[in-house]
């Protein structure tokens, strides 16, 4: 098999939650346990960190990934769903994993999948955790796919864990109150290893208190480490001024991911590295200033507050739950232009409460993805009319970001997102 054959017979033999939704999804440790050590158990020959959250999990990485770059270190990063190819899934310094490596992995193993019958995204991620043993990676940075306690990815031993933001999302799974969330989240958390928490969340925050103490994992809390002092913003990066409260040091810092929301990403990292720094690596204030200023082009991260082009400015965003879309659409309003939405979902969301968060004076180009689990764009359009939000109706994602562009000044706005896979299929140059 070639390469388009593999990936097609891993959506076909396998199920992918990204194409199936609850009838992919396989929660539990045993399976692919069983598929690691069949592989040789390449999980235990790399050192990682392990996030989990809602929002925030994959800026957080990339982040991460950044900054370690730039330490000398050769770092593996895995994150899920892609955008436009499988391969993003897989990185190592920002390269993705080469078609080739997929290829020899699938087919060299088809006989344990056929035996242990696992998840698209069981057999993902025993391929990543190939790939970094493999390559040596000093240290791989682990996002999970969804929760965290019975999370494919929760089999590694790691040398930190961070938890990002957490809401309401997959609650057909995960559970239908944040509080039950927060709870899956927790599972990450393991025997004597540091827990990270990005953003103090009052609600649920005894929930990772006691799970820490039960484990005697140090648990660090990023907002009683940091403050942040001052801000300065335009749509493409941050100035941040931050204190680092034990010593009162204010570390002046450039982000180059434009989302507001990066800000209390960005705490968790910080916290994230001076416990690795107390574990004996060696990142330096150098590095970290450097590496966040850069983490677009090092770690290959998209679709965050993506902007692609200027006049009129389009963003790509894929927040599609209501936190993240409720953060994005602040920021979007506070650019005081005339605003062009170009939007999809999928159809497993709260779709409802989504679109609540949209402005209503802006025009809409409701469109839909080719998954299978997409809402149609008139259904969607339906929805946003009880929303009091009006546009048109077209299906395909290119048509309806040309249409947009048609009719926008060149001092508007075009945000798109609502989904990953609306952007996954942007005809981009």
């Amino acid at each position: 098999m070639d390469y388009n054959q593999v990936i097609q017979f891993l959506y076909t033999q396998y199920p992918a939650f990204e194409r199936q939704g609850g009838l992919a999804y396989k929660p539990g440790l045993e399976n692919v346990l069983g598929i690691s050590a069949a592989c040789n158990n390449p999980h235990l020959k790399f050192k990682s960190i392990h996030i989990a959250g809602t929002n925030g999990k994959g800026s957080s990485a990339s982040m991460l990934s950044a900054i370690l770059q730039k330490a000398g270190y050769k770092v593996g990063l895995y994150t899920s769903p892609h955008i436009h190819s499988f391969t993003e899934r897989i990185r190592i310094n920002g390269i993705e994993i080469p078609r080739s490596e997929v290829v020899d992995f699938v087919t060299k193993n088809t006989s344990i999948f056929d035996t242990f019958k696992p998840s698209f995204f069981e057999i993902t991620t025993i391929l990543a955790f190939h790939w970094f043993a493999k390559q040596e990676v000093d240290i791989a940075i682990i996002e999970t796919g969804m929760g965290g306690r019975l999370d494919a990815t929760n089999i590694i031993h790691p040398e930190i864990c961070l938890i990002t933001n957490v809401s309401l999302d997959h609650t057909q799974f995960l559970g239908s109150t944040i509080e039950e969330i927060a709870k899956e989240k927790a599972g990450i958390i393991k025997q004597n290893t540091p827990i990270v928490l990005s953003e103090f969340q009052s609600e649920i925050n005894t929930i990772y208190k006691s799970q820490a103490a039960q484990l005697q994992a140090p648990l660090i809390e990023a907002s009683s480490d940091y403050t942040i002092e001052s801000t300065a913003h335009n749509e493409r990066a941050f100035e941040l001024n931050i204190i680092k409260n034990a010593t009162q040091e204010v570390h002046a810092l450039r982000l180059d991911l434009g989302g507001e929301y990066q800000i209390k990403n960005c705490l968790g990292v910080l916290s994230v590295i001076d416990v690795l720094n107390s574990k004996g690596w060696n990142i330096s204030p150098e590095s970290i200033v450097d590496g966040l200023a850069h983490v677009q082009v090092l770690s290959g991260f998209k679709g965050r507050w993506q902007i692609i082009q200027n006049n009129p400015l389009i963003i790509l965003d894929a927040a599609h739950n209501e936190a993240g879309m409720n953060l994005s659409m602040q920021q979007l309003i506070r650019l005081n232009k005339k605003t062009h939405i170009v939007i999809g979902m999928v159809k497993d969301k709260d779709v409802s409460t989504v679109l609540s968060f949209l402005p209503i004076d802006a025009s809409y180009y409701f469109c839909q993805s080719s998954n299978p689990r997409a809402m149609t764009a008139r259904e969607l359009q339906e929805l946003a009319i009880k929303h009091g939000l009006q546009g048109l109706a077209i299906m395909d994602v290119n048509e309806a970001l040309a249409q947009a562009k048609k009719e926008s000044h060149t001092d508007d706005v075009i945000w798109v997102g609502g989904s990953l896979y609306v952007l996954g299929e942007l005809a981009l140059n």
